[in-house]
């Protein structure tokens, strides 16, 4: 596998609403750039109804062995143009002899239409 992907992780800051609860505020997101990614296509479901077709794009995004980027569920991933929203949480694939972070894959999808 190669791991030539570089994409940039985009994390949301933080604001405190009117009723003081601590909500996602992206007009004051931090971006990180990071490497040595594998991106592969996952899944393309159309659907159709008279006023509109929906397309969700998917892909499984893997790092290289050896690396651990930061990247969490609430996170979104800027890519090839597009922006995005990472599903479900980060896996965290464990080195079987050190125990050790071996390598990430999450999965980022994209919702048209």
């Amino acid at each position: 596998m190669f791991f030539f992907d570089v994409v940039t992780r985009v994390r949301a800051g933080v604001r405190i609403d009117r009723g003081g609860n601590q909500v996602p505020d992206w007009t004051v997101a931090t971006r990180l750039v990071i490497g040595q990614l594998n991106v592969q296509p996952a899944t393309q479901v159309e659907s159709e109804n008279p006023t509109r077709t929906a397309v969700v794009t998917g892909w499984r995004v893997q790092s290289a062995p050896g690396t651990a980027p930061d990247v969490r569920a609430d996170d979104r991933i800027e890519w090839d143009g597009m922006t995005l929203e990472v599903q479900g949480e980060v896996a965290r694939w464990p080195d079987p002899i050190t125990g050790a972070t071996h390598h990430v894959e999450f999965t980022v999808s994209r919702a048209t239409g």
